[in-house]
């Protein structure tokens, strides 16, 4: 036997590594990439001799992903300082980076220059088309690519599939075969189950063509019963229309139309540019049938409107991650003044992770806007987390919220961070924290420490603030499903206690 050949090693801790091959089987990619550079190696398996190149060396701020089909590289980039990334395209060499070019349609138009308006985040080539995800007006998008035959990457053709609801969510599903005629998209929306449509490649405008080929089974479930919409509320500075998604069942409509304020729920994230999508989940039930209204807030710092809702100077990265806060307070301001669907204390709020961040920084900012809070392994010790490089993504989170060895991010931290902005004497909500002993990400000590530090300083007029640490649990939770539930369960029936509606009769 052969000894193993050492083919790439990544030394800098700020860089992941991961390994793919290419769609038509031809290339392995190495991808080494940190939040904001990348550097991706190929090699050739047509080639027995071949040895590892590289696409094009890292440049700072500049990140790209690979695709390869019919000779040429297919680049998603954000070259030249774009807000958002765009498609290029180049010849499938090493060193490849000065032939790069913006991908034009038929009409000569580049299909994606990174502005504002459209954003790219993933492409899959198959023999015949290519197929783009990535997002526009705050929604996911999908986008068809045709050629002019299998050899070439002329286009002939690129065109945009629409979908009946005004929100939803939609993207790529299993597709493995490269040489296929058709592709199959996952779509839900927040009142629509979960299915799988096939959608031929040759006339994927045709809705008539479209197959679905499973839908989630929800017992019970009658979709008539429930409506949703998708609205924005102005930040605070005027600057943003923050996206807001709310479900609620039909009755419930009704009675906010006529005046009456009911119990909701306020959801968020808003980090690492990722976007919370309006998508559907059963277990919702358990609070809407309670007549409860179920909103997420799309807040700064997550990805819905484009990379610029994530990176500085107007999104929620570094030195202006207050924007994420602020916006959801902003949104939950809205639901109670200006749109008048609930009130402080009808009103509940949560975020798991960096959620569970901007739920602590949240209910320090405006505690008197919630009644109960759910803080699912929250990040709320930021200085003291992002200063010890021994902990695990420490290093590699420099680049979200920066460093706190450096002045200037660690006065930004200390502003926001929840656990040392606690208000002295103020009026709380009531409190669920959970955490998982086995937590390499966010330490169990996080809601432990914050909850020790709210109950020793918050009013005696506060609500309850309630532990709970999983022994055998991770940053994720339970993995079964029926632990995932039973966990759900016990959150939801703490939330429900705290707005006084156990008792509320289920429809």
């Amino acid at each position: 036997d052969e000894p193993d050949e050492l083919l790439y090693q990544e030394d800098n801790a700020l860089y992941w590594v991961g390994l793919s091959k290419s769609f038509d089987d031809k290339y392995i990619f190495v991808s080494s990439r940190s939040k904001e550079s990348a550097e991706v190696h190929f090699l050739d398996l047509t080639d027995s001799n071949a040895k590892l190149q590289c696409v094009a060396e890292r440049r700072k701020k500049v990140l790209y992903s690979v695709r390869h089909r019919a000779g040429s590289w297919f680049i998603t980039t954000n070259v030249g300082g774009t807000p958002n990334m765009r498609l290029m395209v180049s010849p499938a060499v090493a060193n490849s980076e000065d032939s790069w070019k913006d991908m034009v349609d038929q009409n000569g138009n580049v299909m994606f220059n990174g502005g504002y308006e459209r954003a790219i985040s993933g492409f899959t080539s198959f023999e015949s088309h290519s197929v783009a995800s990535g997002r526009e007006g705050g929604l996911p998008q999908i986008w068809v690519v045709s050629y002019a035959s299998e050899t070439t990457s002329d286009v002939t053709d690129f065109v945009q599939l629409s979908f009946e609801e005004d929100a939803y969510d939609v993207g790529l599903g299993g597709n493995s075969m490269y040489n296929a005629d058709h592709v199959v998209i996952a779509y839900d929306s927040l009142v629509t189950p979960l299915s799988s449509i096939k959608i031929p490649l040759d006339s994927p405008t045709d809705l008539s063509k479209r197959t679905v080929l499973k839908e989630q089974e929800v017992p019970g479930y009658n979709r008539s019963d429930y409506s949703c919409e998708r609205t924005t509320v102005k930040s605070r500075d005027g600057s943003a229309d923050i996206p807001v998604s709310i479900v609620y069942r039909k009755d419930v409509e009704e009675k906010i139309k006529s005046g009456e304020a009911v119990p909701a729920h306020l959801y968020g994230y808003g980090s690492y540019g990722a976007c919370m999508e309006a998508s559907f989940r059963s277990t919702r039930r358990a609070l809407l049938d309670r007549g409860m209204v179920y909103v997420i807030a799309h807040v700064r710092g997550g990805g819905e409107m484009g990379r610029q809702w994530y990176e500085e100077p107007n999104g929620a990265k570094y030195l202006c991650k207050q924007n994420t806060f602020n916006d959801f307070v902003d949104v939950a301001k809205w639901m109670i003044d200006d749109r008048k669907i609930t009130t402080p204390n009808q009103l509940s709020c949560e975020g798991r992770s960096a959620g569970g961040l901007l739920i602590g920084a949240s209910i320090n900012q405006a505690p008197e806007l919630f009644k109960m809070a759910l803080l699912g392994v929250p990040f709320v010790d930021v200085v003291c987390t992002m200063i010890d490089a021994t902990i695990p993504l420490t290093v590699v989170e420099w680049e979200e919220w920066g460093n706190p060895n450096e002045e200037k991010f660690h006065k930004c931290m200390m502003e926001y961070s929840p656990i040392n902005n606690v208000k002295d004497g103020a009026t709380y909500p009531s409190c669920l924290l959970t955490g998982g002993l086995h937590d390499p990400r966010v330490q169990y000590w996080e809601p432990a420490k914050f909850a020790a530090e709210l109950r020793h300083k918050q009013g005696s007029s506060s609500g309850p603030v309630a532990v709970k640490i999983d022994m055998a649990a991770g940053h994720f939770s339970a993995s079964d499903r029926y632990k995932y539930l039973k966990e759900l369960a016990f959150d939801y029936a703490f939330l429900l206690d705290q707005l006084g509606l156990v008792d509320a009769k289920k429809a």
